[in-house]
């Protein structure tokens, strides 16, 4: 998950979108995708996308016009409340190593250790290998908005010295917490919900570049916002055009990746896509 580009301060992206995943409406051909949430874009460009209301996981090749199901496929389950992991090649069924959770969202760090965010406790959790019970690393003192609680945590970035960020979506700020830590730090909003430069309207998708920049997805506000490191306020640097299915307009943006040439991915939940903005200039 770490971003490898050095990304500038005041780099720009092109303001019209790519779609690169489904954009063919919403259905369960192998083509669309329905309500799709988290994303991780590898170092081939090939996007892997929860396409949530088909219940798996689609991969979709860089230039593909259709992707592949690599997980799941078989109807919606019993809403087991798990994480599962399924084998890369040929699975077909996978193996719970996580149970009775509320996972939004999860990310790994280069250890092969997990951090998976639970709603329903208002907490992130790491599970290194092996593990079943995990360690709280942010929130885990109930529902809340002091420095030491979250409040329907959504997705989690971990970056190489381990801190985490996590979208506290009820709070409609992103938090971070430096390893070991016992309260975070608010990075971005917390300033109530709104559409101001000091705010956010229920964050979801959180991306930290090398030089501590917050890149965060405003689903409320149609926009990807951009915060430098102690900034008390934010840029729009995507979107914020209302909301719309124009290629410069976002439809309720909920995941989101900087892929190894600083472009920028998001999940459209609203148009069923995934839409690439390029880098414009990184000076």
């Amino acid at each position: 998950c770490f971003v490898s580009i050095d990304i500038h301060p005041n780099a720009g992206w092109q303001q019209n979108g790519i779609t690169v995943v489904g954009g063919n409406r919403q259905g369960n051909g192998i083509n669309q995708l329905s309500k799709p949430l988290g994303m991780h874009v590898d170092d081939d460009q090939t996007v892997y996308v929860a396409d949530q209301w088909n219940h798996r996981i689609v991969k979709w090749k860089w230039d593909a016009t259709s992707g592949q199901v690599v997980a799941g496929g078989n109807g919606q389950g019993n809403g087991a409340h798990q994480v599962v992991r399924w084998p890369r090649r040929n699975g077909t069924s996978g193996e719970t190593i996580i149970s009775n959770i509320d996972c939004v969202g999860l990310t790994m760090d280069e250890n092969g250790s997990l951090y998976v965010t639970d709603e329903g406790k208002h907490e992130v959790r790491r599970y290194r290998r092996g593990e079943s019970q995990g360690t709280v690393v942010g929130g885990g003192n109930g529902r809340g908005n002091r420095l030491d609680q979250l409040s329907y945590p959504r997705y989690v970035f971990v970056d190489r010295d381990h801190s985490l960020y996590v979208s506290d979506g009820g709070n409609h700020r992103v938090m971070k917490w430096v390893k070991g830590a016992k309260q975070g730090i608010v990075v971005a909003g917390g300033q109530e919900e709104g559409n101001g430069l000091a705010q956010l309207s229920y964050p979801y998708g959180v991306v930290v570049d090398q030089l501590g920049t917050v890149y965060v997805a405003d689903l409320g506000n149609d926009r990807i916002m951009r915060w430098p490191k102690g900034a008390t306020q934010g840029s729009v640097i995507v979107g914020g055009n209302s909301r719309g299915e124009q290629s410069n307009q976002l439809n309720w943006p909920i995941g989101l990746s900087l892929d190894r040439h600083g472009n920028l991915d998001v999940v459209h939940w609203g148009h069923y896509s995934v839409e690439k903005f390029e880098l414009e200039s990184n000076k």
